[in-house]
C-alpha cells in the first residue's frame, strides 16, 4: 500500500470511529489518550496564550542571538509565572506558550498570571535587555489572551510524534486574543471576566477597575476587556 492510500484510510477511520469521552479533572499527558477518537473532557477550564509582539519585525531587524535571548527570556518567565499561580503548560510555539488553568479560582488566576507577566515584561526581561544591547533601540512587547468555556483534549499525530489538541471557544478565542493591540497587553472575553473575582477585576488605592470593555471587531463586536495593569511579583 502506498502513501495516498494509507492516508484515505485513517482520515476515513476517523470520522468513521465513535468517540470515547471520558470527564476530566486534571491536565492529561498525551500517553494517557489513545490515537484513536478518545477524548478528555472538562466542564470547564481557562486557557491562557502568552505572545511576543513582531517577532517576524525582531528576527528580521536584530541579530538572531538577541533574539533567541528574548525569545527564551520571555517564555521562562511566562512559564515560571504560569506554574507559580497552578497552571499547567501545554504547549510552546515558537514564540508564545500555552497553558490551562482548572482549579477552582482558575479564571482569576490566569487573569493574574497575565498582569504578573506584564510586570515582568516591563521590569524583567526589558531592562536586562537594554543592560546586554544599550546601543539597540528595541523593547520587547507581548500580549496575553485569556477565554473560559467547556473544552476537551484529544490526543493527535501518529506513533512518535503526537501532542494533544485542544477543542473549544478558549482554545481559539484565548489565541485570538493575542492580535489584539498591545498597548494593553492583557485581554480577557466577557465570558471570562465574569468569572472574575473582585481582587482580579480591581487594584490599587484607592480600589478602581483594572480592565476596560471593548468590542472585538475581529469577532463580530463581541464583548471583551483589555488591561494595561500589572501585578508586582515580590
Amino acid at each position: 500500500m502506498g502513501l495516498l492510500s494509507d492516508l484515505q484510510n485513517e482520515v476515513r477511520d476517523i470520522f468513521a470511529a465513535q468517540w470515547e469521552m471520558t470527564k476530566a479533572y486534571v491536565v492529561p499527558d498525551p500517553e494517557d489518550l489513545k490515537l484513536s477518537n478518545d477524548a478528555r473532557e472538562f466542564e470547564r477550564a481557562t486557557i491562557l496564550y502568552a505572545d511576543l509582539s513582531g517577532s517576524t519585525s525582531l528576527v528580521n531587524s536584530q541579530s538572531w542571538q538577541m533574539a533567541g535571548e528574548i525569545y527564551k527570556s520571555y517564555l521562562a518567565c511566562a512559564a515560571r509565572i504560569i506554574r507559580s499561580l497552578d497552571g499547567q503548560i501545554t504547549a510552546y510555539d515558537g514564540d508564545r506558550i500555552m497553558a490551562v488553568f482548572n482549579s477552582d479560582t482558575q479564571t482569576s488566576n490566569a487573569a493574574k498570571c497575565g498582569l504578573m507577566i506584564n510586570w515582568a515584561v516591563i521590569n524583567i526581561v526589558n531592562p536586562a535587555l537594554k543592560r546586554q544591547y544599550p546601543t539597540r533601540d528595541y523593547s520587547v512587547k507581548q500580549v496575553v489572551g485569556i477565554d473560559t468555556s467547556e473544552i476537551r483534549a484529544a490526543r493527535i499525530g501518529i506513533r512518535g510524534g503526537n501532542d494533544l489538541v485542544w477543542i473549544g471557544r478558549a482554545a481559539n478565542y484565548a489565541a485570538k486574543l493575542t492580535e489584539c493591540r498591545n498597548d494593553y497587553p492583557t485581554w480577557i472575553t466577557e465570558n471570562a471576566y465574569n468569572y472574575l473575582a473582585d481582587w482580579a477585576k480591581f487594584g490599587g488605592n484607592p480600589r478602581q477597575p483594572m480592565w476596560t470593555e471593548f468590542k472585538w471587531e475581529a469577532m463580530n463586536n463581541i464583548r471583551v476587556y483589555g488591561s494595561s495593569w500589572w501585578w508586582s511579583i515580590a
